[in-house]
């Protein structure tokens, strides 16, 4: 069994979003896309109200360089 996906696994979140939308334009996506999709992928398991507009500018940086 796979580890549960909490706010503070950026690198992570970035990976698995990547490999779920691999044609988003990352940089014009906004946030509240952004904080659904992350709560939509399969391995993630944590309070919404965790986050916050740093987290998700964080995993949304993550994200590009991933993609890089």
């Amino acid at each position: 069994m796979s580890q549960k996906l909490k706010w503070t696994d950026i690198y992570d979140i970035a990976i698995a979003l990547e490999e779920e939308h691999p044609d988003i334009d990352i940089l014009s996506t906004r946030f509240t896309d952004l904080w659904q999709w992350v709560q939509n992928l399969p391995d993630f398991d944590d309070d919404p109200n965790k986050s916050s507009e740093k987290i998700l500018e964080a995993i949304q940086m993550a994200w590009l360089e991933e993609r890089r």
